[in-house]
């Protein structure tokens, strides 16, 4: 608990002779109300949590089925999402709210099942409705297959997951409402945590001349953070559950939603060193009071270092890199490739479907719901190629589709490419220009899907823009993983043949969320080889909730088992 000094050793990771079939790993997870201590305040807070934070950590096998009873105790609509799970042939146990299902009313539950097949590392749940995944939230690790091997690098002696999150000393549902009414953004967070806890509280307990596997996850709202440790440095060997070849570093960067799995050697001198997060601010310009520029630490102590009068010399702090390092940030970002190996999915070459899609902020008028909105000045919005995304309010986007009623609902008429083509990323040339009067206001919002052929390959350029601010927007696909063929600074300047040539087909990294460079671009790729309604959103939740976002809708393939499966009969009504 905050307040408290808690020693985590790090796990020894165990040697496993099992045989080699998929077992059924069950959890369930009972979302209450819980009397929680304040971090900045003294006291305690009400908070929505599933035991605590974080929530419970879910462990599995690759090729498991996990199956998790979500009861919903708490005053408020839930729904759980499995951040990175393929969910194949579970559609319906994605869980984004009003997209797969309906949400679990106060006093229901809904059982969600899914398989764990061709995955392998670090994922994680949180819920996925509403900004409540500040404090319903937790880790989901799965394992190589019992006997069928180990890990595709140096066996570790421990590890530890290194959970990130933000804190607010408020009711963050109040929060949320308070800013969808008047159409400004939430107050930044009061803290940053680790592990559930404040600054200088968390502790790793390692051996030195040990290596370790950190298991880094952001589960933060709205920021990106730099990870580092004084005096030791990382080896990343995986990012959002996807094998990476090496890379040697002494900060992991990371986006809201992202993951990353590294080997820390413990051959420093023997003592207590600080572990330290501090926020990437990637937005030009930086407004004033949009961020909270502190410092959380957790300290790494070697064991048996302690002085003979119990005394510890005060741990070291690394130095961090300034808020607003996008050199480093980019750094580490572009400088991951994909370790491979045979069996794993390689990079389809032949592409089906191409977008050039702009991700950014705009402004537009207050709408009707906004009742505590200032109607003489604009309001920030966002979107994709000028869509500001609404979900719909009577039934999912799944139902809808598995119904073929899709009126009313959501057409089927996400564009290609954006209605404007310009200098995306000139902030000078859109203030005095008309392409800002033309873009920035995007009218009412839409729920708009892009319509996918069963197993077609798309390929999609995120571009971002500078309308209101450029800004790196970590970009998360539910349902599949992509491979990141490059990112660069600017307008986006490819097309046809003479763009492959500056892209990586060879061992590009694979991700579920990639961190759109700030005043940039990404070239993704992926087979649509689902089907079902995929949501493709920013991971910063006050610019999903404001519309950055959209659906892939993936048609049925020719096969039974391709084929959208019925929804399972405990699904929740709305």
């Amino acid at each position: 608990m905050p307040g408290s000094c808690l020693i985590l050793v790090l796990a020894a990771v165990s040697s496993v002779a099992a045989v080699a079939h998929a077992a059924t790993v069950e959890h369930t997870f009972n979302v209450a109300t819980l009397s929680w201590p304040r971090i900045c305040q003294p006291g305690n807070i009400s908070i929505t949590a599933v035991d605590g934070v974080p929530g419970p950590m879910i462990e599995a096998y690759e090729g498991d089925t996990v199956v998790v009873h979500v009861m919903n105790d708490s005053p408020y609509d839930v729904t759980t999402h499995w951040h990175g799970v393929f969910q194949r042939g579970t559609p319906w146990a994605d869980g984004p709210s009003m997209v797969t299902q309906c949400p679990i009313r106060p006093g229901s539950r809904y059982t969600y099942r899914f398989s764990v097949a061709g995955q392998e590392g670090t994922l994680w749940w949180h819920a996925h409705s509403s900004f409540l995944r500040a404090t319903v939230h937790g880790a989901l690790i799965i394992r190589p297959r019992l006997g069928a091997g180990a890990y595709p690098f140096p066996k570790p002696d421990g590890e530890a997951v290194v959970l990130l999150g933000e804190w607010w000393d408020a009711d963050i549902v109040l929060l949320e409402r308070q800013a969808s009414l008047s159409g400004t953004p939430i107050p930044s967070a009061d803290a940053y945590t680790i592990n559930g806890k404040p600054n200088r509280t968390e502790k790793f307990s390692v051996r030195g001349n040990s290596t370790y596997l950190l298991r880094v996850i952001n589960a933060a709202l709205n920021t990106a953070f730099f990870f580092k440790v004084a005096g030791h440095t990382f080896t990343v060997v995986a990012a959002d559950a996807s094998y990476t070849a090496p890379y040697e570093t002494d900060v992991i960067v990371i986006a809201p939603g992202q993951t990353v799995d590294a080997l820390m050697a413990a051959d420093a001198t023997p003592g207590c060193y600080y572990a330290a997060i501090s926020s990437y601010q990637s937005a030009i310009p930086l407004r004033p009071g949009s961020y909270n520029g502190d410092v959380t630490t957790a300290v790494v102590e070697y064991v048996g270092a302690a002085a003979p009068d119990g005394q510890q010399a005060a741990p070291a702090l690394p130095d961090m890199p300034e808020l607003t390092d996008t050199t480093t940030a980019n750094r580490f970002y572009t400088g991951l490739t994909a370790l491979v190996l045979p069996g794993r999915p390689t990079v389809p070459l032949a592409v089906d479907t191409r977008m050039f899609v702009t991700v950014g902020l705009g402004f537009s008028s207050c709408q009707p719901e906004q009742t505590s909105c200032n109607r003489s000045a604009p309001v920030v919005v966002a979107s994709m190629n000028n869509e500001s995304f609404t979900r719909p309010t009577t039934t999912s986007l799944l139902d809808a589709r598995y119904g073929n009623a899709p009126d009313g609902v959501y057409t089927r008429d996400f564009p290609d490419r954006p209605p404007v083509a310009f200098d995306y990323t000139n902030a000078t040339e859109l203030v005095a220009g008309s392409v800002a009067a033309a873009l920035s206001s995007t009218g009412r919002p839409t729920t708009k899907v892009r319509a996918l052929g069963y197993n077609a390959t798309v390929e999609v350029v995120l571009q971002n823009t500078a309308l209101v601010g450029r800004e790196s927007h970590p970009m998360h696909l539910h349902g599949f993983n992509f491979f990141v063929l490059a990112q660069g600074f600017g307008n986006y300047g490819g097309g046809g043949d003479a763009a492959s040539e500056r892209l990586n087909l060879v061992n590009p990294q694979e991700r579920n969320t990639i961190a759109v460079p700030t005043g940039g671009w990404a070239v993704i790729r992926f087979v649509a080889d689902d089907p079902g309604m995929w949501f493709m959103h920013c991971h910063i939740d006050t610019h999903l909730s404001i519309g950055l976002a959209m659906v892939f809708e993936v048609g049925d393939g020719p096969t039974p088992d391709t084929k959208l499966p019925p929804p399972p009969p405990d699904l929740p009504r709305c």
